[in-house]
């Protein structure tokens, strides 16, 4: 098998994951009019955690601390980056949120690999991310700052991901991950309750942004960290920014600029550039 196959691999399932994200994200807006940006990140989890769980029935009795603390962390750090994502699509484009949010996994890409290499194609993806995030696209300060604090969160879910993923065989590591993510949001989604159950639609919408984010999503994520390195990936999300503005121009009519093509070529660059050149990548753990 060629030395590139894995890196070409975790390139693809990072696409596939970016594209489930980012259709969701689309897919749930219309739920924060009727339970609000922070309850409807809760009942996502809430969802996604049941629906793993019911998938994957972890045995979680024969864990490890260090397997347990990596759930854990997991759990709180994807928490916190939903909460504050969210609460930034419920003020700014979905572009432009994830634009602003890419600079958490860029930041893992520049810093985690000591490659002049992959730091020129990081940069070239942060230009990319400059152009996107053009003049007009209705940016508030509010918006940004939960932006720019989902995206510390996903730098921190990027790492606590690849240990998971390491430590613990198929997807019984994200099914309590997302659990403790769900319990810790428990207050919001439980203070919903009742406005949830007014709208029996909004429970379909919901399980099935869970289903395409939690369960899809971060499952191919997840399975790419196992094929590639935190950093590589890091600079494969690259990818989000690009799919988010066409999710955008599909299903929510933001339009495309010559500043967002030119920015969407570089992110797309960058992502293939750094796939092709990571052929050294170690290969994974085996876990079973």
């Amino acid at each position: 098998m060629s030395a590139r196959a894995p890196a070409l691999g975790g390139a693809a399932l990072v696409v596939a994951g970016a594209v489930s994200i980012q259709t969701s994200a689309a897919l749930v807006i219309p739920a924060f009019v009727h339970l609000g940006a922070a309850s409807t990140s809760a009942w996502r989890f809430a969802f996604g955690a049941v629906i793993l769980l019911l998938l994957t029935r972890p045995r979680v009795g024969s864990w490890t601390r260090a397997q347990w603390r990596g759930a854990i962390v997991m759990g709180l750090s994807t928490a916190f980056m939903n909460m504050c994502f969210y609460q930034a699509l419920a003020r700014i484009p979905l572009g432009t949120a994830v634009t602003i949010e890419f600079l958490g996994p860029l930041a893992v890409a520049v810093f985690g690999r000591h490659s002049w290499v992959n730091a020129a194609w990081a940069i070239l993806g942060a230009f990319g991310v400059v152009l996107l995030s053009h003049p007009g696209g209705g940016v508030t300060f509010v918006g940004a700052l939960f932006a720019l604090g989902s995206g510390v969160g996903w730098g921190g879910y990027v790492f606590a991901s690849h240990r998971v993923g390491g430590d613990t065989p198929g997807f019984a590591g994200l099914a309590v991950a997302m659990s403790v993510a769900a319990l810790v949001s428990a207050p919001w989604s439980l203070s919903r309750t009742s406005d949830l159950a007014q709208h029996p639609g909004l429970a379909s919408r919901l399980a099935l942004v869970a289903a395409l984010s939690i369960v899809a999503g971060f499952a191919a994520e997840m399975q790419a960290l196992r094929l590639v390195t935190p950093a590589v990936v890091g600079v494969l999300l690259s990818f989000d920014p690009a799919v988010a503005f066409a999710v955008g121009a599909i299903g929510l009519h933001e339009h495309a600029t010559i500043w967002v093509l030119t920015g969407l070529a570089c992110v797309v660059v960058a992502g293939v550039g750094v796939t092709w050149s990571s052929a050294s990548v170690v290969a994974p753990r085996d876990v079973g």
